[in-house]
C-alpha cells in the first residue's frame, strides 16, 4: 500500500504542476479608453436565431449602456426593436440596411428604414446600406449604388455602406455614392496571427486611406473569438480575444479612429452559418456573462482549480481501484498513476466540454455517445497500461510452474482426444505423438463424433487396434457439440482415471507432458493445469507465421500475467483437469460453445485453483484461411459473451465465490472484447460527422470522439512492440505480423459481441486445418474492405478540404485513420493470403 500511496503523491504532484504552470490568469494590456466607441448587437439567441424579447432587450440595451457609446444593427428587423429601448437611454445606434439577391425583400428593407428614420430622428446616427454585400456577391456594382443614392432622398444622416477593405480597393467608384468608409478589417478571417493584429490593421487601413485620402474611414468590423478552431496561424482564445481588442482601443485612440467592434454577444446560431468559430465573438457570453474587463488581469479558466481537484480526485480512485491487491514496486506503481492521472484529466476535459461549449443538438448527440463508448475505451487502455507496467517494470510472475517437478504419485489421465470430421493423417500424427508419451499410467479415449463418413474414421479405427490397449476407439453421435461428445466420454472413462487430460485432434504432444505437470495435482485444491497451444505449421506461409504470432502474445503475456491471480482463460486443448471436482461442478457444460472456458470459471468459483505454465508440451495447426481465423475468433468471442451472461451475478461487488483479483482480471478480459465491439460503432459515427464538418464548418467534440481513441492506440502500440520483445522474445516482423493478425479481427469481434447479446445458441462452427478447408468465399473480408474505404476516403476529404489549418480537424482526421487500420490490416490478411496460396500453387 505504500507504494500506492507513495505513486498516488507523485503523480498528483504531476498533476498540480500541469494546471499551475498553465495560463489560468495573465496580465494584459490596459486600454486608455473606459468605454468601447461602439458594439455590434444582433437581438437573438439560440441556435434557431430567436427573436429576444422587449424585456431582454431592454437588459442588455443597459447593459451595453455602460460600456458602449453605440450600437451598430445589420438590418430594419433588428433595428426596430432596439431603437424602441435604445431611445429610452438616448443610446445611439448605426441603423443597418441588410441587402440580399431578393429584390423584393431589399425595398422592403429600404421601406423600414425611411419609417425608423422618421421615427428615431434623434437616436440613428448613420445609415449603413448594405452589409458585405459585394463581397457575397448578392447584387452589383451598379445595384448598390442606386439603393445608396435612393436612400439619400430620404435622409440627411450620413450614409455609408459596409465591405471588407479589399472591397473598397477594389471597387474604388464605392467611395463617390458614400458619406465615409466603414471598412471591414478581420485578421482572424484573413488567418493573421495574434502577434500581428494591429500591424495587419494599420496595413490594411493605409490601403484604403491611400485610395481615398479624403474620405473619412471607419472600421465597421474587428475583433477575434475566444473560442473555437484556428484558421492556420490565426488562434482563437480567450487571452487571444481580450489582447485583440484592448491593444485595437488604444491603437484607435491614439490614431484618432472611428470604430466599432463585433460584437456585444455570442451568437450560437451562427455556429450554422460560420463554423464552430462564429459564435464567440462577443465580449460577453450568450447567456450575459461579460468575459473580461477592459482593464485588470484576465482570468482564463475561472474554474481551474475545481477541475485540477476533480482530475486529481478521478486519477487516485482510478489508481486505487487499479492496484488493489496487487503486488507492486515503486516503479509500476508510479508509472500506472501517472497513467491514470492523464486518463483523468481527460475524463475532466470530456465532461466539461459542454460547459465551455456552445451545443447544437448534432454536438450533444456525438459528444453523448462518445462520452460513453469513451467509458469502455478509458477501461481497457487502462488495463493494457497496467499490464504493460507489470510485465515490463513491476515485479516478476511468481506463479509460473517449476520445470522440475518430482512426485510418487502416479494418478491414472484419461486423455480425451475429440474429433469431428478431422483429416485422418492430421489424428493418426496426434495419437502417435500420444503413443510415446514417458507417462505410463493413462488411457486415450479417441472420440470420433458425428461423423458418418467412414472416410474419417476408419483409417482411425485401425490405428487404434494398432497401437494397443491404452487407445480406445469411439463413433458415436451426440448433441451438444464438443461438449456433448467430451460428456459423452465421461461414461467411457476407465474407472480409476483421477485426470482428465484433453487436446485438440490436431496437437502433437511432447512425450514429457504428463510426466512434468501431473504432479502439480498432489495439491488437492489444484483442479486445472494449463499449458499454452502452439502450432507446428507457423513457417508455412506468412499468413500462418503472423497468426501463430498473434497467438503467442496471449500466451506469453496474457495467461502468465492472469496466472498471478489464479484467473487463467481454460482452453480446451493441452488441459488437464482434476475429475473429482469437474463432476462436483457439473462436468462439460453445454450451454454455450466455450465449455472449456466456462467450466474453468465454474471451477474458480468453487474454489479450486489452477497453473499455468508457458512451455510449449504441444503443437497443433492454424487456421487454414482468413475465413477460419475470423471463425474461430467469432466463437470466442461469442463463447465470452454467453458466459458473461450466465455468470455476471458472480461479478456483483456482493458476490464472493471469486476473489476481487479474479473479479477483476475476468471483468477487463471480457471488456476486451466489448472495447474492440465497440471499434465499428466509434468508426460509423466519425464517418457520419465528416460531411457535417466539410460541408457545414461544424467540428466535433474533439475530446471524446479523439484522444481516447489515440491514446488506445498508442497504448496498444507500446504494448505490443514492448511485450512482444520482452516476453514472447518475438523479432521485430513477428511483432508487426502479430499487430496486423489481432486488429485484423476487429469488425469479426463486434459480430460476435452482438450476436452474444442478441442470438441465443448459435452453433459451434468447427475451425479449418489441415490444409483441406473447404474454398473460401470470394470475399471474406468485404465489409472490412467497404469500411476502409469510407473511413480512408473521409481521412483525404477532411485533410485536402482543412484550407484553414484547423488543428481539431487534423486530430480527428488522425482518429479516422487510426480507426481504419484495423480494416486496412483485414485487406493485408487477404493479400498475405493470396500471396501464400499462389506461392504454394509455384
Amino acid at each position: 500500500m505504500r507504494y500506492i500511496i507513495l505513486g498516488l503523491i507523485m503523480a498528483g504532484l504531476f498533476q498540480v504542476f500541469f494546471w499551475i504552470t498553465k495560463d489560468n490568469r495573465v496580465s494584459l494590456v490596459e486600454t486608455l479608453s473606459e468605454k468601447i466607441e461602439s458594439l455590434s448587437y444582433s437581438p437573438y439567441k439560440g441556435y434557431n436565431k430567436q427573436v429576444l424579447s422587449p424585456s431582454e432587450i431592454e437588459d442588455d440595451v443597459n447593459m451595453l449602456s455602460h460600456i458602449t457609446n453605440k450600437v451598430r444593427t445589420y438590418s430594419t428587423m433588428d433595428a426596430k426593436v432596439i431603437l424602441e429601448e435604445t431611445s429610452k437611454i438616448n443610446l445611439p445606434v448605426d441603423l443597418g440596411i441588410w441587402l440580399s439577391g431578393d429584390h423584393k425583400e431589399n425595398h422592403l428593407e429600404i421601406e423600414r428604414a425611411i419609417k425608423l428614420l422618421q421615427k428615431y430622428p434623434n437616436n440613428i446616427e448613420n445609415v449603413i446600406v448594405g452589409n458585405e454585400v459585394l463581397l457575397r456577391a448578392d447584387i452589383n456594382e451598379i445595384e448598390l449604388f442606386a439603393y445608396i443614392d435612393f436612400m439619400r432622398e430620404f435622409t440627411n444622416k450620413p450614409i455609408t455602406s459596409a465591405e471588407t477593405w479589399d472591397v473598397w480597393e477594389r471597387v474604388p467608384e464605392l467611395a463617390n455614392h458614400v458619406d465615409f468608409l466603414t471598412i471591414h478589417i478581420l485578421p482572424y478571417w484573413e488567418k493573421v496571427p495574434i502577434e500581428q493584429f494591429n500591424s495587419f490593421l494599420i496595413e490594411k487601413y493605409n490601403v484604403v486611406k491611400n485610395i481615398h485620402p479624403n474620405k473619412k474611414i471607419t472600421i465597421g468590423e474587428t475583433g477575434w473569438p475566444s473560442h473555437g478552431y484556428n484558421n492556420n496561424s490565426a488562434v482563437p482564445s480567450l487571452k487571444n480575444q481580450a489582447t485583440a481588442i484592448r491593444s485595437f482601443i488604444n491603437l484607435a485612440q491614439e490614431n484618432n479612429w472611428s470604430y466599432n467592434i463585433i460584437e456585444a454577444f455570442d451568437q450560437q446560431w451562427k455556429g450554422y452559418d460560420e463554423g464552430n468559430v462564429g459564435q464567440y465573438w462577443g465580449i460577453f457570453t450568450s447567456d450575459r456573462t461579460l468575459k473580461f474587463y477592459l482593464s485588470g488581469d484576465i482570468e482564463i479558466n475561472e474554474n481551474w482549480l475545481y477541475q485540477m481537484i476533480a482530475a486529481i480526485i478521478i486519477g487516485a480512485l482510478i489508481t486505487l481501484y487499479g492496484l488493489k491487491n496487487q503486488r507492486l514496486n515503486i516503479s509500476h506503481a508510479l508509472a500506472y498513476a501517472v497513467a491514470a492521472q492523464g486518463m483523468a484529466f481527460g475524463i475532466v476535459m470530456a465532461v466539461i466540454y459542454p460547459f465551455t461549449n456552445y451545443m447544437n443538438f448534432g454536438m450533444w448527440v456525438m459528444w453523448g455517445m462518445g462520452t460513453f463508448l469513451m467509458i469502455p475505451l478509458i477501461i481497457i487502455t487502462l488495463a493494457k497500461a497496467n499490464e504493460l507496467f507489470r510485465n515490463s517494470i513491476g515485479i516478476a510472475p511468481q506463479r509460473l510452474v517449476p520445470l522440475d517437478l518430482k512426485s510418487d504419485n502416479i494418478p491414472f489421465v484419461s486423455i480425451h482426444v475429440p474429433a469431428y470430421k478431422e483429416q485422418p493423417h492430421v489424428l493418426e500424427e496426434t495419437l502417435r505423438a500420444l503413443a510415446k508419451l514417458k507417462y505410463t499410467n493413462y488411457e486415450v479415449l479417441v472420440i470420433i463424433n458425428n461423423t458418418p463418413e467412414e472416410f474419417y474414421w476408419k483409417p482411425i479405427e485401425k490405428l487404434c487396434k494398432e497401437l494397443g490397449d491404452k487407445f480406445v476407439f469411439m463413433n458415436i453421435t451426440c448433441t451438444g457439440f464438443k461438449a456433448g461428445a467430451l460428456n459423452a466420454a465421461l461414461e467411457q472413462t476407465n474407472k480409476e482415471a483421477e485426470i482428465i487430460a484433453v487436446i485438440d485432434a490436431d496437437y502433437v504432444v511432447e512425450s514429457s507432458w504428463l510426466v512434468d505437470l501431473v504432479p502439480l495435482f498432489d495439491d488437492p485444491k489444484v483442479a486445472i493445469v494449463q499449458a499454452p497451444q502452439d502450432h507446428r505449421d507457423g513457417n508455412e506461409s506468412i499468413i500462418k507465421a503472423a497468426m501463430n504470432a498473434e497467438y503467442a502474445g496471449f500466451f506469453d503475456i496474457g495467461m502468465i500475467d492472469r496466472n498471478e491471480e489464479n484467473a487463467i482463460v481454460v482452453h480446451g486443448t493441452m488441459v488437464m483437469v482434476r475429475l473429482s471436482s469437474m463432476m462436483e461442478v457439473g462436468g462439460w457444460g453445454t450451454d454455450t460453445i466455450v465449455e472449456d472456458s466456462e467450466l474453468g470459471l465454474r471451477l474458480f468459483e468453487a474454489g479450486y485453483i489452477a497453473h499455468y505454465t508457458n512451455r510449449r508440451y504441444g503443437y497443433g495447426l492454424l487456421p487454414d484461411t482468413v475465413e477460419a481465423f475470423k471463425t474461430q475468433r467469432h466463437r470466442w468471442a461469442y463463447g465470452a459473451i454467453q458466459i458473461l451472461k450466465k455468470h455476471w451475478k458472480e461479478f456483483k461487488p456482493s458476490a464472493n465465490k471469486l476473489t476481487s483479483r479474479q473479479k477483476n482480471k475476468f471483468v477487463a478480459g471480457w471488456f476486451f472484447w466489448l472495447s474492440d465491439a465497440m471499434g465499428p460503432v466509434m468508426a460509423v459515427m466519425n464517418i457520419i460527422w465528416v460531411p457535417v464538418i466539410i460541408f457545414v464548418g461544424v467540428t466535433i467534440p474533439t475530446i471524446p470522439l479523439t484522444i481516447p481513441i489515440i491514446t488506445a492506440f498508442l497504448v496498444n502500440i507500446l504494448h505490443t512492440f514492448i511485450l512482444y520483445r520482452m516476453k514472447v522474445k518475438a523479432s521485430l516482423k513477428d511483432t508487426f505480423l502479430s499487430s496486423i493478425a489481432s486488429m485484423s479481427l476487429q469488425l469479426i469481434i463486434f459480430k460476435a459481441v452482438f450476436d452474444g447479446f442478441v442470438k441465443d445458441g448459435l452453433p459451434f462452427k468447427r475451425t479449418q486445418k489441415g490444409g483441406k478447408a473447404k474454398k473460401a468465399s470470394d470475399n471474406p473480408i468485404k465489409h472490412e474492405t467497404i469500411l476502409a474505404i469510407l473511413l480512408l476516403t473521409s481521412f483525404f476529404g477532411l485533410i485536402f478540404t482543412n484550407h484553414s489549418g484547423i488543428v481539431e480537424i487534423y486530430v480527428f482526421a488522425a482518429t479516422i485513420f487510426i480507426q481504419s487500420i484495423p480494416y486496412i490490416s483485414a485487406i493485408i490478411m487477404r493479400r498475405l493470403e493470396l500471396y501464400s496460396i499462389k506461392n504454394q500453387k509455384s
